[in-house]
């Protein structure tokens, strides 16, 4: 399938220049397959972006990768996980809804310790009494190619866009690297969680979807009405007021699976067509990807249900509390006193971007007292992944 690198018979990979993406509203909206109450999108054989898209997923030519390759790489990732993706689609599990996670990586150093780290805590809640929901995990790799951790880590490798389209701004390789892997993957589950490399799974996760409205986690920094002058060139007054866009971004979601793969390509060419938008882009800046994934969701007219203790994001964020994932994206700077100094380097400091280069030692300091719960829960946490997982110390030393 798209997507999968051979490893059996390589074959030489073309690049097809794509065609420029048009930013009107109406053709970008008919980027994605039409689905049920989505009367706006019934002309997607004629859009020029619906066009786009095609053009990126079939111009390459790609052999299949056996999934045996990547042990287990889209289905769960054990016997007793299959079992019950049977059970719960027969219904013999009391009408479990099992999600399949699902994270993006780039292949970089910084990414792939961070998957490696998740990875493992996915696993200890998915054990837990709990974790009933928890289905299948894939690393979404869309570097282009097979890393050395393949065989550790269930992955699906994607494409990256062609050289230049992500204008220097990576993430743009997320919406793009989902929509390869909805439309080439043995998906089992109904539902899908898209989660990120520096998120710690504190507890089993349940599926919070309902109804056909995903489950989502409201981020104070997505601000619709702020900038609703700017996305009204992607989403027009017919569409409805502004506030039918969440304040999400992509991660982390719980949403239907069938749902997902209508938003996808739309998010993927919104996502562009922003980014080429000089205005849109410097006011989203490094959230533009987000705020592209909120608009593409209300244009399929797919909910979201807001749920704050999704996750916490330290050092703002003091307490676990009734939260399930610690996402560890602020630096948390303290001096000895336990007194938070953001802004400042601390004279304690746990900050991801500190490891850009080189993973972090096993057995990284804990910080001082006084430090809120969850910086210490976060430390201990991946203290306790690295002495986990094997090959770390050379693996860090590399």
């Amino acid at each position: 399938p798209f997507g999968a690198a051979a490893l059996s018979t390589p074959r030489t990979r073309t690049r097809t220049r794509v065609p420029a993406l048009p930013t009107s509203t109406r053709d970008l909206a008919m980027a994605a397959p039409c689905g049920r109450g989505a009367l706006r999108l019934v002309l997607i054989a004629v859009s020029a972006a619906f066009l786009t898209y095609n053009v990126l997923l079939s111009s390459r030519s790609l052999l299949p990768l056996p999934t045996a390759s990547f042990p287990a790489a889209t289905t769960a990732s054990s016997s007793s996980s299959s079992r019950r993706l049977a059970s719960g689609r027969a219904g013999g599990t009391g009408g479990r809804r099992l999600f399949h996670t699902a994270v993006t990586a780039s292949g970089s150093v910084y990414n792939t310790w961070q998957c490696r780290v998740m990875y493992h805590w996915f696993k200890q809640a998915r054990r837990r009494a709990g974790g009933a929901d928890m289905g299948g995990f894939t690393r979404i790799l869309h570097s282009g190619r097979p890393d050395e951790f393949v065989h550790e880590i269930p992955t699906f490798v994607a494409d990256p866009l062609p050289d230049g389209a992500d204008q220097g701004y990576i993430v743009l390789n997320r919406p793009w690297a989902f929509v390869q892997w909805l439309q080439k993957a043995d998906i089992p589950e109904e539902y899908i969680l898209m989660a990120e490399p520096d998120h710690l799974i504190v507890k089993p996760i349940p599926n919070l979807s309902r109804d056909g409205r995903a489950a989502a986690f409201p981020f104070f920094y997505i601000e619709p009405k702020k900038y609703e002058k700017v996305l009204r060139k992607f989403f027009p007054e017919k569409e409805g007021p502004i506030t039918n866009i969440d304040p999400i971004g992509n991660s982390p979601v719980i949403i239907e699976k069938e749902s997902l793969s209508r938003i996808a390509p739309t998010w993927m060419n919104i996502s562009l067509a922003m980014k080429k938008d000089p205005e849109a882009d410097k006011a989203f800046g490094w959230v533009l990807e987000m705020y592209a994934y909120a608009v593409s969701s209300a244009l399929h007219g797919v909910g979201n249900i807001l749920h704050k203790d999704f996750m916490i994001q330290p050092p703002w964020d003091l307490e676990i509390g009734d939260s399930f994932i610690i996402h560890y994206t602020y630096g948390c700077d303290y001096d000895m006193k336990g007194k938070l100094t953001y802004g400042k380097i601390g004279e304690w400091r746990f900050d991801k971007r500190s490891y850009e280069n080189k993973p972090p030692p096993r057995n990284l300091p804990l910080p001082p007292n006084g430090v809120p719960q969850s910086v210490v829960t976060l430390v201990k946490m991946v203290n306790e992944a690295t002495a986990s997982i094997p090959n770390w110390e050379s693996y860090a030393a590399e």
